[in-house]
């Protein structure tokens, strides 16, 4: 829409110099009569008595201060009043139903926050947009938010979901909202091709002691900060968090010219980079860290597709080998959504 184009909203009414505070249920009835021109047509039409259809009228007579309708032989005609406020009548009722429209569980985008849109949950929700094209999504990041600013967008109603990390699910899950821990994404060491491990085909846990790790980004008190404080400490690892955060391609720009410098990465984590880097991504075993996402939502939540969202990801959930990952102690339990 160009700067000098607009659409009307309808006005207050001024009654004796005082906004009427009119009733959208009277205003549907005039509307109603005005296109049917009989009383007893307009009451079908609205699913009421015609004596109700009579008195919704006359209120809003009332409120306005004029006469709106005339009966007459041949069905109910329009004063001189009646047709000055019969465009704007239409024009509430156009408005009233984009109102509900834009809250009607169904008829509003899905809207699902992500850290990021380069890691795992975005591209399951890429794949949930292939499968339900029909189902308008509103795939959006709480900037600086850690999950307990998540839990409290959904029971706002801010957001319909979120993929977090739910690091006090006694704490955290309460009053209706829930969580199921829906995927794991697998750890890979990030590294240039001078790199003392550049050549491994896989490392473990025990091969990265020692080795300086560098995470720019780590927010203190995130849960993404919660799982790699423990993921140090459970391994003896030197993970660093130094220095501005200059974005992901800055990251690949030092790997690529470090022979000692090295960082960590979800397997599922979409990163591209130019072909002189020839950076590696080495998966770690034995055990293999994984990162928890877990669905959040609030059981009450009506959105249809919220359930068809919850339906996809059973779907695609796989069978997970515990025994061969680490999660942090406090990650919850697999569990379909």
């Amino acid at each position: 829409m160009s700067n000098n184009q607009h659409t009307e909203e309808p006005q207050p009414t001024v009654v004796d110099g005082a906004a009427a505070d009119l009733d959208v249920g009277e205003v549907r009835a005039f509307v109603a009569v005005t296109e049917e021109r009989y009383f007893s047509e307009a009451a079908a039409r609205l699913g009421i008595s015609q004596q109700a259809v009579s008195k919704r009228i006359a209120m809003l007579e009332k409120d306005l201060g004029v006469a709106l309708l005339s009966r007459t032989s041949r069905g109910a005609q329009l004063t001189v009043d009646g047709q000055a406020f019969l465009p704007h009548a239409r024009k509430l009722l156009r408005v009233e139903a984009r109102a509900v429209a834009a809250v009607r569980p169904g008829r509003r985008a899905l809207r699902i926050d992500v850290l990021n849109h380069r890691i795992g949950p975005a591209a399951l929700l890429r794949n949930f947009h292939r499968a339900h094209p029909d189902i308008e999504l509103d795939v959006v990041t709480l900037i600086d938010t850690d999950v307990d600013a998540a839990i409290a967008a959904i029971r706002s109603g801010a957001i319909d979901a979120s993929f977090r990390a739910v690091t006090a699910p006694e704490q955290q899950l309460r009053d209706g909202v829930t969580a199921a821990r829906v995927l794991d994404d697998p750890h890979e060491l990030l590294t240039g091709p001078t790199h003392q491990l550049a050549a491994a085909r896989a490392v473990t846990p025990a091969d990265l002691v020692g080795h300086r790790i560098w995470i720019p980004g780590i927010v203190p008190g995130t849960e993404w900060a919660a799982y790699y404080d423990d993921l140090a400490a459970a391994f003896g690892l030197t993970i660093e968090r130094v220095g501005p955060n200059f974005g992901t391609d800055h990251l690949l720009d030092m790997l690529a010219d470090s022979s000692t410098l090295a960082s960590l990465t979800g397997e599922q984590v979409r990163l591209l980079w130019p072909a002189d880097y020839d950076l590696r991504r080495i998966p770690v075993r034995e055990p293999t860290p994984v990162y928890p996402h877990s669905l959040i939502w609030h059981r009450d939540n009506p959105h249809p597709g919220l359930a068809a969202l919850r339906n996809c990801i059973r779907a695609m959930q796989r069978h997970h080998h515990d025994a061969k990952t680490w999660a942090p102690k406090w990650a919850m339990p697999h569990a379909s959504p």
